[in-house]
């Protein structure tokens, strides 16, 4: 949420406002307003209308100081509702932060913002990069973490903070926490893992799970290539096959996402055991956060998470992602739509982005 607060107050430089208005790129919405001299209107960046020339534009912190100018909101992309609707969803957002610990449900915040269930979830979403739910938990999650670093006994600051039961902050936990850098290179030093391949709609899958949350999932050409590209990513783990009657989560997620790949099941909400550096974290947990179906280029992964010139390494991010389809990287294309690189072959990212668009369609 601060960085998308920052943006709001720190105009962009005229060039890059320029760029925006030119390309009616929607990420810069709420950042400025534009006016046109010509028209007497101000607009979103986003507007569908025809970019005037650049001479006849003028930039705007907001629509107030636009209206104070002279200039009348536009009745295309109505700038006037979009910057109402944006201070009605921070004000919720700060209603969360203070009521974190009680349940908050999508129809009572909906209502309490005058909007659709619907609507809400997609404004809000776009606004702060999140649903409702995981900016709560978000909160919830810091509060436990300061409980425990100023001494609470973890099931008291557990309560605390809002969360009904331990299940629950340590599922958020590895959704959200991830590893630390010298975690990681330890190489799951004194950790076990279990592991489990299926053969799926595109090839063998080997799944691998921590008892904290899936920290491996991968398409290979054969289980014992898979299994050798676990063993170079956990050298120093116990790794043991998975058996039902001792990781029944594993095998229940390996199912899942099996018949999600063959078209008759929706994608499966599993916890995750997030490993990387802080940047890579900051690229997964935004890509968590994407509705199937959508895309997004390199360059808005890297806005997005306040990194603008980071297009590179949001990329390489995307290619070190070792948990496929459930850390959705195939929904990252280049900037020109192309369909850039995917660690598991672009035959692969074609098929999932057209599974997607299906789904989408036929509103699954």
């Amino acid at each position: 949420m601060s960085t998308r607060q920052t943006e709001q107050v720190t105009i962009p430089s005229a060039e890059q406002m320029h760029s925006a208005v030119v390309s009616r790129d929607a990420a810069y919405d709420g950042t400025f307003y534009y006016g046109v001299v010509t028209t007497g209107v101000y607009c979103r960046p986003s507007c569908a209308a025809r970019p005037a020339r650049r001479e006849n534009l003028r930039f705007f912190a907001d629509g107030g100081a636009a209206e104070r100018a002279g200039f009348r909101a536009c009745k295309r992309c109505r700038p006037d509702d979009f910057q109402r609707e944006t201070s009605t969803l921070i004000e919720i957002a700060g209603y969360i932060v203070r009521h974190a610990d009680e349940r908050l449900t999508l129809a009572a915040l909906s209502s309490r913002a005058g909007l659709s269930a619907s609507r809400f979830q997609k404004a809000f979403k776009r606004l702060l990069g999140v649903s409702p739910k995981a900016f709560q938990d978000a909160v919830r999650l810091d509060r436990f973490k300061d409980a425990l670093r100023n001494g609470t006994d973890v099931t008291t600051a557990i309560f605390d903070a809002g969360f009904g039961s331990a299940s629950r902050v340590y599922g958020e936990a590895s959704r959200n926490m991830g590893m630390t850098p010298a975690a990681y290179r330890a190489g799951g030093k004194g950790e076990e893992i279990r592991y489990a391949c299926r053969t799926t709609a595109l090839g063998p899958l080997m799944m691998a799970a921590t008892d904290r949350g899936v920290c491996f999932a991968q398409f290979g050409d054969s289980r014992e290539a898979l299994l050798e590209q676990l063993q170079a990513e956990f050298p120093e783990a116990s790794l043991a096959e998975s058996e039902a009657s001792s990781s029944e989560g594993l095998d229940a997620w390996m199912v899942a996402l099996d018949g999600y790949l063959a078209k008759n099941a929706p994608l499966p909400d599993v916890p995750l055991d997030l490993r990387g550096t802080s940047f890579q974290l900051k690229v997964w947990r935004f890509l968590l956060g994407l509705d199937e179906g959508e895309v997004v280029s390199y360059g808005e992964v890297a806005r997005e998470i306040g990194e603008p010139k980071a297009v590179r390494a949001a990329a390489s991010a995307c290619g070190a992602n070792r948990v496929g389809v459930l850390i959705p990287c195939h929904r990252v294309l280049r900037g020109d739509g192309s369909l850039g690189g995917y660690r598991w072959g672009l035959d692969r990212k074609r098929t999932l982005l057209d599974l997607e668009r299906s789904n989408r369609a036929s509103g699954r």
